[in-house]
């Protein structure tokens, strides 16, 4: 049904306006009686081999909804009956912030990709909380935060601890963001002097609270071998819990989308098919670095259930999914949980 009205959807909406569309849906479809239950009916599956305990957190199956679909926590319930095993909130910040100026968003339909600069746009730390509060989860939620853009970078640990101590009960997880290529020097705080007061503050902030959540880093694909070294000696030394790998790419390399309107869209980061070996090499480097030993998400460009076994083969604990939800539909949680399934029980 829904390559029926993709055309439909991708001809007469731009990429942000189909989001809000489909987020007033989902709205309107948490009144209706039963429709749960028949979304669930169709859309998630479940199995016993699919149970995987990560960082203490023990999740029905591994596949997620990365950060950037529900920005401010306003439909993690609904979202939750297309299968996912947790679904990842934000990016938040400490306060609300409207995003870079629109257009902001573009569909690569030949590469099934994206092309986004939203800018963080969302409602702010203290909306999502109310929202936590007022909805209680029925999945696994985690936390993505990051620095407002107005923030100078030097105050940067300031608005990661705001967020961080306004969610912390409300959440199951926690994501540092300083990967997003389309915040102006957000990207600089990968810098590990930079990255080390961040986390300094947040591992230490955390000590005062009854509970422990998991704190991971979201890095960037774009990151040298060196780069990535750097920060993987801070992750095991500092009493982070994982890497979240990866963001979206500011390269674009072997597009089949003409030249001419890659350039007309200018900056942005790339999400979908292309960044997908980009972002499996990481994970591999990442856990052979770790002999295996540290938790990863892994996200970008998953298309299939194929790539979603490869990139958890290679390392990652956990997947996610984002653009490959837009381009393949809702049942693409369903035939990746039921491919996983099958290639467990076939061991």
């Amino acid at each position: 049904m829904y390559r029926l009205f993709k055309p439909l959807i991708f001809s007469f909406f731009t990429p942000e306006t189909a989001h809000t569309i489909v987020m007033k849906l989902l709205l309107v479809l948490s009144y209706i009686p039963l429709s749960s239950f028949i979304l669930r009916l169709f859309f998630s599956y479940k199995s016993p081999v699919l149970e995987k305990d990560v960082m203490g957190i023990k999740f029905p199956n591994p596949v997620g909804l990365a950060a950037g679909f529900d920005k401010n926590g306003d439909r993690y319930n609904e979202l939750s009956n297309f299968g996912f095993g947790f679904i990842e909130i934000g990016s938040i910040t400490p306060t609300e912030q409207p995003g870079n100026p629109k257009p902001r968003c573009f569909r690569l339909v030949e590469d099934n990709a994206i092309i986004n600069r939203m800018g963080i746009n969302n409602k702010g730390v203290k909306y999502a909380v109310t929202s936590l509060k007022e909805n209680r989860p029925r999945v696994i939620i985690g936390g993505n935060i990051s620095k407002s853009t107005t923030s100078p970078n030097d105050q940067a640990p300031v608005d990661y601890e705001k967020s961080f101590a306004q969610l912390y009960d409300f959440v199951d997880y926690f994501v540092i963001n300083v990967s997003c290529p389309n915040v102006k020097g957000l990207t600089k705080l990968q810098d590990i002097n930079s990255l080390s007061e961040i986390v300094d503050k947040l591992t230490t902030l955390r000590k005062y609270f009854d509970d422990y959540r998991p704190i991971l880093l979201k890095v960037s694909p774009d990151l040298t071998y060196e780069q990535l070294d750097e920060i993987i000696e801070l992750i095991l030394v500092s009493g982070l819990d994982g890497i979240v790998a990866t963001n979206t790419t500011t390269k674009r390399e072997d597009l089949k989308t003409s030249s001419d309107k890659i350039e007309a869209i200018g900056d942005g980061g790339l999400s979908g098919e292309p960044l997908y070996r980009k972002s499996l090499e990481v994970i591999k480097y990442i856990s052979r670095k770790t002999n295996g030993q540290l938790p990863i998400i892994g996200v970008g460009g998953i298309m299939t259930p194929g790539q979603a076994k490869e990139m958890l083969d290679s390392g990652a604990s956990l997947i996610q999914v984002y653009t490959g939800f837009i381009y393949n539909g809702p049942g693409i949680v369903r035939k990746i949980n039921k491919y996983l399934a099958k290639s467990k029980k076939a061991c």
